[in-house]
């Protein structure tokens, strides 16, 4: 026997169980060798004019013999002689493959899948014993390589028919958890294919078993008394169905993201989509991706037109399908799309420089760069559907306008381009985006008004919105807790200032008008810290009273602080405004000057009641109950 050139039985357990942490994807692995066997062969074809060798005569096979427990993935591609099988097969990480694409860097219409060395010892997370069958192409002698592991291998001389490659696994034995004999199954291997390799482009072949009805002559068929013609009822009444067996083809081989239009049926596409990710309905928006120069990559991209069930729960996982010639790499490769366009769904193939396994990409140039490209044709096809179809967009930003917000809020505003995404309610009943509020800003305005509330309506009935609206402002509706987080971190959008409606100095009256100061002062001292100052008003129109408030924290960001973990903490600096052309304020006045004891029980229920359309809790729902009855 002999050993591995350079590497220990640790290196190859490490490889084993370390590298491959999925070990379905041995099949992949296996898959991808003989389709590179394939196309080296086809390759030479070309380039040494060898008659007779067209791509249609080249297959891979896949048989099973569950006596044996053997699997066998059969290619006539190229093949291997002595030499190249020590070379290729006795070195750990020695890949032909790759030395093949560096010999060949002009080669066309061909795709080297393989570039590690390490895919094929794959097996070994199944098989207890693996022999490669191999015969090179041109050659008589065919040869066998066998081993059990990282104690070593042999290679002796053997038969083959024809050029190629037999790799035949003998499957480790079945444990509680491990069940290899599912790789022994058409099911599992059936899925394995379309789900890893259903892209190669050489056919997949293997022998499925079916069930059919045999054929009858239909003259005799007869009728029920009802009249009916129940002919395949009476057929297969008292017929068990004959177990037949043929050999198919697993793969569709042409990727529908390689299809140029002209070869794309109509709706194949979205029927892509639904077949893939679940979705009983059409994408909202298709994306398609062509990209050639520094980085040459096809994609695939969908916007849902729906939000996927589990979009909110900690089971959602972002990210885009990567493959490379055809070969899945990974189904969720996250660092493809950036937090804020979670939503997308969709496939990347790209030759990329991948690391020792196909499951992980490295960390490189190339996938950055596609994925710089890939968040710039979201952004415009975004752009694009709230420019020429407003329903539709408005559909998408219902669903997933959340996730935009949260890009602006985590980025502290450093995304602000993605600012000309947002949509909100205005208080005049329209849909807009903050260019266009901007544009409709009138003369004199010199801030952006917005308000919180849980709905348009919330909005509409507070105290300042009416001086707003009077003023020929629109106001926006922040309705989502996020919202005020995400204008907080713009600050600005076209050089105009966001204002809150419910701040302190909303730029319709130039100062806070005069209060009784008598009447600030007890106010205050009843108080104490619930509020920083109290002011009087004009612009409540007819609500006698409303609370604002100063500096980064607003009331609406410490309702939404105040119900999360270990923002319990923060507070607005409050602001207590009374209608000074109130009727209210005349009686407080009265009140203060005979230091009436109704003074303070009045002053309180106030408080308690700017604190409500504020949205904020009362302070003591007893008390205040106590004190109106007083009143009353």
């Amino acid at each position: 026997m002999k050993k591995f050139k350079t590497e220990s039985k640790r290196m190859l357990d490490l490889m084993i169980n370390s590298i491959y942490t999925n070990r379905e994807i041995f099949l992949r692995e296996l898959l991808s060798n003989a389709s590179d066997a394939i196309d080296k062969l086809y390759y030479k074809s070309l380039t040494e004019g060898l008659s007779g060798l067209t791509r249609e005569d080249f297959a891979i096979n896949i048989s099973v013999d569950k006596d044996a427990r053997t699997l066998t993935v059969s290619d006539n591609g190229i093949g291997m002689n002595e030499e190249e099988l020590e070379n290729n097969l006795g070195t750990i990480a020695k890949s032909g493959s790759l030395a093949f694409k560096a010999e060949n860097a002009d080669a066309k219409d061909v795709d080297i899948i393989g570039q590690f060395g390490v895919g094929f010892y794959a097996s070994f997370m199944v098989a207890k014993k693996v022999e490669v069958i191999s015969k090179k192409f041109g050659e008589n002698a065919a040869y066998k390589w066998e081993s059990e592991g990282a104690d070593g291998y042999d290679v002796t001389a053997c038969e083959r028919d024809g050029n190629g490659t037999d790799v035949i696994l003998y499957l480790k034995d079945d444990a509680e958890e491990d069940k290899y004999s599912d790789f022994l199954t058409e099911y599992k291997l059936k899925e394995l294919v379309k789900k890893y390799s259903d892209y190669i482009r050489y056919p997949i072949k293997m022998l499925v078993t079916s069930y059919e009805y045999p054929e009858h002559d239909n003259e005799h068929d007869e009728e029920c008394d009802c009249g009916h013609d129940h002919e395949h009822e009476h057929e297969h009444k008292h017929e068990e169905p004959k177990e037949v067996k043929k050999v198919e083809t697993l793969n569709s081989m042409i990727p529908v993201w390689k299809k140029s239009k002209s070869e794309l049926k109509e709706g194949e596409l979205e029927q892509f989509y639904k077949d893939n990710y679940y979705d009983a309905k059409d994408p909202l928006k298709v994306i398609t991706i062509s990209a050639e120069g520094a980085v040459d990559y096809k994609a695939l991209l969908f916007i849902p037109e729906t939000i996927p069930f589990n979009y909110y729960t900690k089971n959602y996982e972002k990210g885009l399908s990567l493959y490379t010639s055809g070969v899945l790499i990974t189904d969720k490769c996250a660092d493809l799309l950036p937090d804020y366009f979670n939503f997308v769904k969709g496939v990347v193939d790209s030759e990329l420089t991948l690391n020792i396994s196909r499951e992980t990409v490295q960390q490189n140039r190339q996938l950055k760069a596609i994925a710089a490209n890939i968040e710039k044709k979201i952004k415009s096809e975004l752009t694009s559907m709230l420019a020429d179809d407003r329903e539709k967009y408005k559909t998408f930003f219902k669903n997933f306008g959340t996730s935009i917000k949260y890009g602006i809020y985590s980025s502290w505003g450093m995304k602000n381009d993605l600012a000309d995404l947002l949509v909100f309610e205005s208080a005049k009943g329209e849909t807009v985006t903050l260019k266009e509020y901007v544009d409709s800003m009138g003369e004199g305005q010199k801030y952006i008004y917005y308000a919180c509330g849980k709905s348009v309506e919330a909005v509409k009935a507070l105290p300042r919105t009416a001086a707003v609206l009077d003023k020929g402002y629109d106001i926006l509706c922040l309705t989502e807790d996020v919202d005020e987080f995400c204008i907080k971190m713009l600050r600005t959008y076209s050089e105009k200032e966001f204002k809150s409606i419910e701040s302190g100095d909303i730029g319709i009256d130039s100062e806070n008008v005069a209060i009784d100061a008598k009447v600030a002062e007890k106010i205050v001292a009843l108080l104490g810290d619930k509020v920083k100052k109290v002011v009087g008003s004009k612009s409540l129109k007819n609500h006698p009273v409303c609370l604002s408030s100063e500096g980064e924290v607003s009331i609406e960001m410490e309702k939404v602080l105040s119900s999360t973990p270990g923002g319990e903490g923060a507070k607005a600096e409050k602001v207590l405004e009374i209608n000074v052309d109130h009727n209210v304020y005349s009686k407080l006045v009265k009140l203060a000057e005979t230091d009436d004891p109704d003074f303070d029980k009045i002053a309180y229920v106030l408080y308690e009641q700017a604190r409500l359309i504020a949205g904020l809790p009362v302070d003591d729902a007893t008390e205040l109950t106590d004190k109106i009855f007083e009143i009353i």
